[in-house]
């Protein structure tokens, strides 16, 4: 029998209250490189307004990650092999234009990450109808989402960034005007680190993520069949049909959901399981053994053979939706010059569970006024 995750008390450092989100620094373009110093800006191109995006490039640690301000893409991340030799990591584009039918690689997901059924939720008695954008239900933030907005960049000291939006109350259905700041930052120590933040003048739900696709052999390498894996998660939320969790916390005992050992990606994928046969393959939400926690705690490894690079990840966050590239179907070509076919890149999205706002044993994403919305995930790096 399953048993209900440990749910996240109001008082955990995801929510908690607050005098307003402190305001931004002017952005600024700094000169020269940006190899362990202030933030490189350049402009990437215009979308079809005339609307600029900036492109921002950090160095530190070993680490290079260029970041869109359209989404906050990782447009590119740069990581030393066992020889040193850097690749980039992230599934993404060396041109805007291919961002418009590409929606979510790399980029910042919200207000809710993952999907809400039938595009509707109630809230304190009231309902409120999202956008459908995926089938009969809601993704990502309903076709409009954060992945499609231009947020507010400015430099935050060495080798990190603050990015900024402003959700309108009503945006996409959501209600409440939501303020959202996320910072990305690299260390000495070879970490790429997200930090979320939000705050709201009306309750609502909000579940942040990223949804950067991972090649640890560079992108554009192939398939990552042959990826080792690893997450703490005894249980995971099997979906219906439209990929919609049915509720139950299954164990992942005897399934191809069990990674407590690691194991290649490949090991289960053709396992012809119901459950990878419903989503093509891996597209499901993994039950974390730790459930939310006030700061990061390491849940999940991913590891190369061939180059030695391991990335290992640590959240705040009570799920982590492990998705291994499905619907990359060949008609999409990265910076690499090469097309981006089915498996060539997985995501390890940290998140509240899917669909949490219509089932109410699922830890809570609501957040009221004079609560803050905390979330944290660090990608580490290294390589042996």
């Amino acid at each position: 029998m399953s048993t209900t995750p440990r749910a996240t008390p109001e008082s955990v450092a995801r929510r908690l209250p607050t005098a307003g989100v402190p305001a931004a620094p002017p952005a600024t373009a700094p000169d020269g490189p940006a190899a362990g110093g202030a933030p490189l800006r350049e402009e990437f191109g215009r979308l079809p307004d005339g609307t600029p995006v900036e492109r921002w490039t950090l160095e530190r640690g070993g680490l290079r990650v260029a970041v869109l301000s359209l989404g906050g893409i990782v447009q590119s991340l740069d990581v030393p092999d066992r020889a040193g030799r850097r690749a980039n990591v992230s599934l993404g584009f060396d041109r805007l234009a291919p961002y418009a039918d590409a929606p979510y690689f790399g980029a910042l997901i919200g207000r809710y990450g993952n999907r809400v059924a039938g595009g509707r939720f109630t809230l304190e008695g009231r309902e409120h109808r999202l956008p459908l954008n995926d089938g009969g239900n809601s993704l990502h933030g309903g076709g409009d989402g954060f992945d499609r907005q231009v947020w507010r960049v400015a430099p935050a000291g060495p080798a990190a960034l603050t990015l900024r939006h402003t959700s309108p109350a009503g945006h996409a259905g959501y209600p409440g005007t939501l303020e959202v700041r996320v910072d990305y930052s690299l260390t000495d120590e070879g970490e790429f680190r997200i930090d979320y933040l939000a705050t709201t003048d009306a309750p609502t739900v909000v579940n942040l993520t990223s949804h950067i696709y991972f090649n640890l052999a560079g992108e554009g390498s192939g398939d990552i069949q042959d990826h080792r894996l690893s997450v703490a998660a005894g249980r995971y939320t099997p979906v219906g049909d439209t990929l919609i969790p049915t509720g139950e916390l299954a164990p992942v005992d005897g399934t191809p959901f069990d990674f407590r050992k690691e194991k290649a990606v490949g090991d289960d994928l053709r396992a012809g399981h119901p459950q990878l046969l419903r989503a093509q393959g891996y597209d499901h939400n993994l039950v974390l053994d730790k459930g939310t926690t006030a700061g990061p705690e390491r849940v999940a490894s991913l590891h190369d053979p061939a180059s030695g690079r391991r990335m290992t990840v640590s959240t705040t966050e009570p799920g982590v939706q492990f998705y291994s590239g499905n619907f990359l179907d060949g008609t999409l070509v990265g910076t690499s010059g090469r097309a981006y076919r089915q498996g060539d890149g997985l995501c390890l999205e940290t998140q509240a569970f899917p669909d949490s706002p219509n089932q109410p044993h699922f830890p809570s994403t609501v957040l009221r006024p004079g609560e803050t919305y905390r979330s944290t995930t660090v990608h580490a790096f290294s390589a042996h």
